[in-house]
């Protein structure tokens, strides 16, 4: 396991498909060729086809997605060309897409705002439910503009069925899961039911997962299991729908509780005061006493919580509204509605008793219209809304109470010719953000704007191209931040007078979607102008200085996947990805940029089972960031087999999976943790699902 793989070798394993193009492929034992079923993307604009669109877009759905899914988002996502995950212990990780994350990545239910905390910080999670997804869809390009033009990195919507679109044919419908983790001791139990009757269908579901301290790979001076790295968390929804001939409308009450470790705590930065100027430096007083003793931070603690490691306490509660309304009025095909209304509130705590509070109450809605062709272009015009009151309060208290509003419309159209489609995006939004403080409110607008083309130049092939301008407009936080963050190791200091960012992405992609042979590969150059980021000034310890300040970035990547069908039963697969991020004129490197990633998977088929193996090698980051350390590489062996059956008329699956089976100690270069919490190490699962 300790091949080493330079960028070059995976660009080359990537355009391999550029070849396969003239040539006929040969199969053993008279294979079949495999035709793929076409797969709609329901957060485009108009619900196009995966291969209409003019950028990649990754879908996990049915099997794939019950085996893939873990405790969090990021992790379930993690390993998909181009996304990475923003690890933080177990409890908190986030998408990183094509390098970038946090409010570069816009996270939407069904379309809806997810509206909780988790963009503020690596350490807060995302209030979504895996456990509950019926599909997940991970959007670029001209598309992402119906979401805002912020989704630089890209859009993951998170599809459920919290909302029933339709009455059950046999009265009740609905599926149970249950599945146990070794490496991680994690147990996870969930259910979904929907009745109906007449116009009307109910739906209630719940999950309960509960999570020990994961264990880590061979060799870590730490120990064996990573100190506050537990998860416990609870999520239970409740749906009603009026379903209709021509549509639906329903709302729903979603409850989570989630409470979960912050691995990585450190106090050495208590008690320090920032001074800026011309030599930025921390003062740190040295006579504060946190009564936590020599032990405090022994990672080979039994119980992280006793030991003063902090936690965190979450409570989540929104509803939502969802309705669509087919053949509206003249003119239009189709009226979609999303509202969402969110009470978040979670606290920080240590010792037992909370250091530090963060509440946001927020609201959000949208109103979208399809129209028929015009002049041959079919689109989609809409308008958002979002409001959202965020503060902090205690010890940490580092952003003064703000109020967002935001507000927007959209254009998409898509046009079709012989083997050509078009497709066109525009957007502009406004956003005032007041706070309570001494400082300024602040005012900006964006104007964002795309362009794509999709050319089926032969069948089963298609090229793909599309030039986007997206503008992105500071947070709250960006702009006013200025306090201790010791979760994440830092002192942040905002800046009132950042401006807009604006990102000029070029995204080509090249596919093949039937045969023995399939691939899609892509590339991409985005240069983002006055790229908003947390300039580190100084450094004490462990803790960072960070000042948010601006700065052009260019950032240039490759991205994909080739499948080969070798026998009727078995097929191989390769993949990877590389992104290259730095400053212009000389700069430096973007921080916690994930290296390169390639890997090999064989999958076989036997009647109702299924089995996969697959190597992954992921390269040593050494383009670091100013006062960043580099990451070494590592590779990982991943097995998995699984069985369908049937039971009646219900249909189950049960699977087994087994995860860096070699037990590789190894540490995720996107955490601001990694060397506080290394990734899992050997881990073996066991799950099984009950639909009926």
């Amino acid at each position: 396991m300790s091949l080493r793989l330079h960028p070059l070798t995976l660009s080359v394993l990537l355009a391999l498909p550029a070849y396969a193009f003239p040539v006929h492929a040969q199969t053993a034992d008279n294979a079949a060729p495999q035709v793929l079923a076409p797969v709609s993307v329901s957060a485009s604009p108009l619900a196009q086809g995966r291969d209409d669109l003019s950028t990649p877009a990754t879908i996990l759905e049915e099997e794939d997605l019950i085996i893939r899914r873990d405790a969090t988002l990021g992790d379930t996502l993690d390993g998909e060309p181009g996304i990475h995950s923003s690890s933080f212990g177990r409890g908190a990780t986030r998408p990183v897409i094509r390098g970038l994350d946090g409010a570069r990545v816009k996270v939407v239910s069904d379309g809806s705002e997810i509206l909780d905390a988790s963009t503020v910080s690596p350490d807060h999670v995302i209030t979504v439910e895996p456990a509950l997804a019926d599909r997940i869809e991970v959007l670029r390009g001209p598309s992402t503009l119906r979401y805002g033009g912020g989704a630089v990195g890209g859009v993951v919507n998170v599809i459920d069925r919290k909302i029933p679109t339709a009455v059950p044919e046999r009265g009740v419908e609905g599926s149970m899961d249950i599945r146990g983790s070794t490496g991680t001791h994690e147990t996870t139990g969930a259910f979904g039911v929907t009745a109906g009757s007449g116009n009307f269908a109910i739906r209630a579901e719940g999950v309960k997962r509960d999570a020990n301290e994961y264990e880590v790979g061979r060799g870590w001076s730490g120990g064996k299991r990573v100190p506050g790295s537990d998860l416990n968390s609870e999520t239970g929804t409740l749906g009603l729908s009026w379903v209709g001939d021509r549509g639906y409308l329903g709302v729903a009450f979603t409850s989570i509780r989630s409470r979960y470790g912050l691995p990585g705590h450190d106090h050495s930065g208590e008690g320090c005061v920032p001074h800026l100027g011309a030599n930025p430096h921390f003062h740190c007083s040295s006579d504060h006493d946190h009564d936590h003793g020599s032990d405090a931070h022994d990672h080979d603690a039994e119980d992280a919580h006793a030991e003063g490691v902090p936690y965190v306490d979450l409570k989540s509660q929104r509803w939502d509204v969802r309705g669509e309304y087919r053949d509206p009025f003249a003119g239009f095909s189709l009226l979609r509605v999303r509202g969402g209304l969110t009470d978040y509130r979670h606290n920080e705590l240590e010792d037992g008793a909370v250091s530090t509070t963060f509440r946001n109450k927020a609201y959000d809605g949208r109103v979208e219209l399809e129209h028929l062709p015009v002049a041959g272009w079919r689109g989609l015009l809409g308008a958002q809304t979002l409001h959202r009151d965020f503060s902090t309060s205690g010890e940490e208290k580092y952003v003064d109470p703000t109020t967002t509003r935001n507000h927007g419309v959209f254009l998409l159209e898509e046009f079709r010719t012989g083997n050509f489609r078009y497709e066109l995006g525009l957007r502009h939004e406004w956003q005032d953000i007041d706070v309570e403080s001494s400082q300024p409110d602040r005012k900006h607008s964006g104007t964002s704007a795309s362009a794509g083309v999709v050319w089926r130049f032969a069948p089963q092939y298609s090229l793909g191209a599309s030039l986007s301008r997206s503008q992105r407009l500071p947070t709250a936080e960006e702009l006013y931040a200025n306090g201790p963050h010791l979760a994440s190791h830092s002192y942040e200091i905002g800046n009132p007078d950042l401006k807009r960012e604006t990102a000029n992405n070029l995204d080509i992609s090249l596919r093949k979607y039937a045969g023995d042979t399939t691939f899609s590969v892509g590339a991409y150059h985005n240069r983002i102008n006055d790229f908003i980021y947390g300039r580190t000034l100084a450094v004490q310890d462990s803790l960072q200085l960070l000042q948010y300040d601006q700065r052009n970035a260019v950032l240039t990547g490759i991205e994909g996947s080739v499948r080969q069908q070798l026998t009727r039963n078995l097929g191989a697969t390769a993949f990877g990805d590389y992104v290259r991020a730095k400053f212009e004129n000389g700069g430096g490197n973007l921080p916690r940029i994930p290296a390169y990633r390639v890997g090999i998977r064989l999958d076989t088929t036997w009647n109702a089972w299924r089995g996969d193996a697959e190597v992954v090698w992921n390269g040593r980051q050494d383009k670091v960031a100013d006062l960043e350390t580099a990451t070494a590489g590592y590779a990982v062996l991943n097995l998995g087999v699984s069985y369908q059956g049937r039971i009646g008329t219900n249909d189950y699956l049960i699977y087994l999976k087994g995860n860096n089976l070699t037990d590789k100690l190894a540490y995720n270069h996107t955490s601001f943790i990694k060397d506080a919490a290394p990734l899992a190490g050997r881990n073996i699962t066991l799950g099984a699902r009950l639909s009926f």
